[in-house]
């Protein structure tokens, strides 16, 4: 039997990647220490996901471990002896960032080098696909040319129509401190698949969504609006008069293009991983699709001032993914990821009340 260890297992994409490679045969070895309750609080507790896949997966072992924890990590791998390695595990949101600066890089910068050495240390031979962000472009996408439409801002020059693509700038613009750190790891994913020969893949993911996102104002955009949306929460649009655009991928097409990278990977690659523009949607035009399957009206104010390096409008050229791995495509569609996301957190809030 084959073993794969996933960091961040009891998170989004973390839990999805557990799920679909246990389905497909694999051992999995899943380390995580709930590090999103210490970030965010009662409210980012992931343990819930955790008791899931203890609960439901075939062939699952939790490791409690922090990737922080340099010998912890080298231990951890040598003695599983993986065949292949998914790095989901990050501290993700660039308001919390600034807060907590300390604990940002050091889980995302040096928890990926720890992890990357300890891989090397193994092996040079077995994949290693680590999740990054479209934040390492920082704030560049902005300086695009713009127009405005009714519900949302869209690209104006016809180069970027298909999306952002995998050779655009990551220089000279705001990244917040969780971009910076997420460029550090990102760029030394690439470094050990160039220098060692590493089957290393970085995807520079969009807004990473789907039923078991845990969302917080800080971090998860689609889930927390429609957590709010159900339970009458006031939810704060930051900016860009709600017109801002995400590109948007179910947890289950992500884990679907890990599969193929893992069948056939290659060195040091990067993929802007998103659901591209068939996927977008505005703050304003995601109220409505929610309101749609919650049958509620969405209670929000509005604030002039927009995050620091947010995005006015991103969505990811898949141009690249689709030319290396033909197989893959997106199959989840937005209007059914909402339903899910809503479907999801009528359960989880009435589980809650109880």
């Amino acid at each position: 039997m084959k073993k794969l260890i996933v960091t961040g297992s009891s998170g989004l994409v973390g839990s999805e990647v557990c799920k679909h490679f246990d389905k497909l045969g694999w051992k999995i070895y899943g380390i995580d220490a709930n590090q999103r309750a210490v970030f965010f609080g009662e409210k980012g507790d992931t343990r819930w996901n955790q008791a899931r896949l203890e609960k439901e997966l075939n062939a699952f072992t939790h490791v409690e471990l922090d990737i922080r924890d340099r010998e912890g990590v080298l231990k951890t791998i040598k003695d599983i002896a993986p065949d292949a390695i998914v790095h989901t595990a990050a501290q993700p949101s660039h308001d919390r960032a600034a807060d907590i600066p300390f604990d940002d890089f050091d889980t995302n910068a040096v928890g990926t080098f720890n992890m990357l050495e300890a891989t090397r240390q193994y092996s040079t031979n077995i994949p290693f696909v680590h999740l990054s962000t479209n934040k390492v472009y920082g704030d560049a996408p902005n300086r695009i040319p713009m127009v405005e439409l009714e519900t949302r801002w869209d690209y104006a020059a016809e180069k970027y129509l298909t999306g952002i693509a995998e050779d655009f700038t990551i220089d000279q613009s705001k990244h917040s401190l969780f971009g910076a750190s997420k460029v550090a790891a990102d760029i030394c994913v690439q470094e050990y698949g160039r220098y060692f020969d590493m089957p290393t893949c970085v995807l520079r993911g969009g807004c990473l969504t789907g039923p078991n996102h845990t969302g917080v104002e800080l971090h998860g955009f689609l889930s927390y609006l429609v957590k709010c949306n159900l339970d009458g929460t006031q939810y704060t649009v930051f900016g860009y008069k709600g017109k801002q655009v995400r590109d948007n991928i179910h947890s289950y097409d992500i884990s679907r293009f890990i599969e193929e990278f893992i069948k056939a990977p290659r060195v040091a690659e990067v993929y802007n991983l998103g659901g591209g523009k068939d996927n977008t949607c505005s703050i304003l035009e995601a109220f409505k699709i929610a309101e749609k399957y919650s049958g509620k009206p969405m209670n929000y104010v509005y604030s002039d001032k927009n995050r620091e390096g947010d995005h006015i409008c991103y969505y990811s050229d898949l141009r690249k993914m689709k030319a290396h791995y033909p197989d893959w495509d997106i199959t989840i569609s937005l209007d059914e990821t909402i339903r899910q996301i809503v479907e999801s957190w009528k359960t989880r809030l009435v589980e809650q009340e109880g």
